[in-house]
């Protein structure tokens, strides 16, 4: 009994603190400009596990330097009820669900989500992005918050500085110097549309060498 009650005082303790500490976290990165997430370091990681170069590309730029053009196509491809939402849209997922258990989408490669932008900038900023329930159930909880706390100019802001747009690039000032040497301030409509098409599996599609599926997208 004695064990239980000081095990419960454990929990409790570290449930509270752990809400102290995720709210001041959040707090603070409403002010402050996010340089590095969990899934940048994950990537790091992964490229020394398969002995590979590591390749880390990133620069922080607020909203108002990033073309309008980026904004509109990452709505367009991840998210297009972005203004609406509180953070979860319940109709995607569930369309998503509905999708993900017909025959096209047998092959998992093909297999849809109904993340929203908040939910991307949460897992990214919060999370190690791995596939477990424990993970999403965190994510959630700062999808949440993020939306309380930050509004939604913040979380695109942050979304877009953050966003994998390929091997070591993230953010679309990153991706946009990379792959079309300019800054995103000046991204046109199409440029704008192909670092959107590769979402949200930069690593498999390529933004430099688009094929059929790029295209179409």
């Amino acid at each position: 009994m004695f064990f239980w009650r000081k095990l419960r005082k454990f929990v409790l303790k570290f449930v509270l603190w752990y809400f102290i500490v995720s709210i001041c976290l959040v707090v603070l990165l409403r002010f402050v400009p996010v340089y590095y997430t969990p899934l940048m370091l994950k990537r790091v990681v992964e490229n020394v596990s398969n002995k590979k170069d590591v390749k880390f590309s990133r620069k922080w730029t607020p909203l108002e330097n990033i073309s309008h053009n980026a904004i509109q196509a990452v709505v367009a491809s991840e998210d297009n009820l972005f203004i609406k939402h509180s953070g979860i849209d319940t109709k995607a997922i569930e369309k998503a669900r509905k999708y993900n258990e017909t025959k096209k989408a047998a092959n998992k490669t093909k297999r849809r989500g109904g993340s929203t932008i908040s939910q991307q900038t949460a897992k990214n900023v919060f999370t190690f992005a791995s596939r477990t329930w424990f993970r999403k159930g965190i994510e959630t909880y700062y999808t949440l918050l993020i939306e309380l706390i930050w509004g939604k100019k913040r979380i695109m802001e942050v979304y877009l500085n953050v966003v994998e747009l390929g091997d070591g690039i993230y953010g679309v000032e990153a991706a946009s110097q990379h792959y079309f040497r300019h800054s995103a301030k000046t991204l046109s409509a199409s440029e704008a549309a192909l670092l959107a098409a590769a979402l949200p599996s930069p690593l498999r599609y390529s933004i430099s060498n688009p094929g059929k599926y790029m295209r179409k997208r």
